[in-house]
């Protein structure tokens, strides 16, 4: 007997990620598939990747797709950019601050972690002592968006620090990449990765990333061999930039059909306009802060993502009974907290194609309904 064909529920998806794709995206990523080495893919790519650099705000030629989630993105960095033995600090905050100190000791350096209580986000001051308490420092790792947390860490003037040490910056831009303000050549940052399923609103599967022109010379003076072959910038720059001569080199069979998608919605970000899009997560983030405050119920973090709301739960709430309650009597997923805050908090994404009046009407129109019961 034939199994039935997959029909998911539709959901209305305000959690951590991924976020709502729109239906454009979703025709893109149907388009029929070429192969990898494809003119026409090729030129698909390179729109994709040129697109890339205006969101990321940067004119680094090394800006591409990684072929996978955010988490391989922050591979792509670590292994790339550590070497066994190097010094590194970490900003530990939440889980992926925790998840990038995890990566970077798996890279075979020593991590010196910058912590914090969670929610809360650290100042130049913090990372001065840092620096100064390990001068053979190499490269300073933070999470400018920390999604388990929701807090938004500034970054004006971290670069200055770092660069000032020979040390590189790295930045998880996840959560913060076509949502919030970011701008890679501005703020001196010389790698980052984001990921695709949160505020540009295409399916999970591709991480951007982005390297300067610090982080290529370091990478060229690597006295050892990168210890992923999938993940190695020396050659996939071969594929992606045709970079040492030669023309594209094959690598992997990148993801066809993602690479259309990941296309339709830069240019969905751009058609909008950049400082639009940003302006909009801000307005729909002070929408649903004035409701939720409104309703008694208040902020964890003391700086907050637009596009992550990180909420206190009321003391005597049901954390899993209301999130159960919002998925099956109106379609709505939100998210419960992590780590620590298991049980504590909700967090509730806005982020791309789900920051929208009808979204943030209905969520506190539901979770209103919902307590009150």
């Amino acid at each position: 007997m034939p199994l039935p064909s997959t029909q998911p529920a539709e959901r209305i998806l305000l959690g951590p990620g991924p976020s709502p794709v729109p239906q454009r995206v979703l025709r893109a990523l149907g388009a029929p598939t070429l192969g990898h080495l494809d003119p026409q893919y090729l030129g698909f790519m390179d729109e994709a990747c040129a697109m890339l650099r205006e969101v990321f705000r940067t004119r680094n030629a090394l800006t591409f797709p990684v072929s996978g989630t955010g988490m391989a993105g922050m591979e792509c960095c670590a292994v790339n950019l550590v070497e066994p033995g190097d010094e590194v600090i970490v900003g530990v905050n939440g889980v992926f601050g925790t998840r990038m100190k995890d990566v970077m000791e798996r890279c075979g350096a020593t991590v010196h972690a910058l912590e914090t209580t969670w929610g809360d986000t650290f100042t130049l001051a913090q990372l001065q002592a840092a620096l100064d308490a390990h001068p053979k420092t190499k490269l300073v790792g933070i999470v400018h968006a920390e999604t388990s947390t929701g807090a938004h860490q500034p970054l004006d003037g971290f670069a200055d620090l770092v660069h000032a040490r020979g040390a590189l910056l790295l930045v998880d831009a996840v959560t913060s990449l076509g949502g919030h303000e970011l701008r890679v050549d501005d703020w001196g940052i010389d790698a980052i990765y984001s990921g695709t399923q949160k505020c540009l609103s295409c399916p999970p599967g591709l991480s951007p990333v982005s390297f300067g022109e610090r982080s290529l010379a370091r990478m060229d003076a690597r006295k050892s061999k990168v210890q992923s072959w999938y993940l190695d910038v020396s050659m996939l720059r071969k594929y992606y930039t045709g970079g040492g001569g030669g023309g594209r080199v094959y690598h992997h069979t990148a993801p066809i059909n993602m690479t259309y998608a990941l296309r339709e919605a830069l240019i969905m970000v751009l058609e909008e306009g950049i400082d639009q899009r940003v302006a909009r997560h801000a307005a729909m983030h002070q929408r649903l802060r004035a409701g939720l405050e409104q309703m008694g119920l208040s902020y964890i973090p003391s700086r907050s993502l637009h596009s992550l709301n990180c909420i206190r739960i009321p003391e005597g709430v049901d954390d899993a009974g209301v999130r159960k309650a919002l998925l099956a009597d109106y379609g709505i997923e939100i998210g419960g907290g992590l780590g620590p805050m298991a049980g504590k908090a909700w967090r509730i994404g806005l982020m791309g194609y789900g920051a929208s009046i009808r979204n943030v009407d209905l969520v506190l129109a539901a979770l209103r309904e919902i307590l009150h019961r």
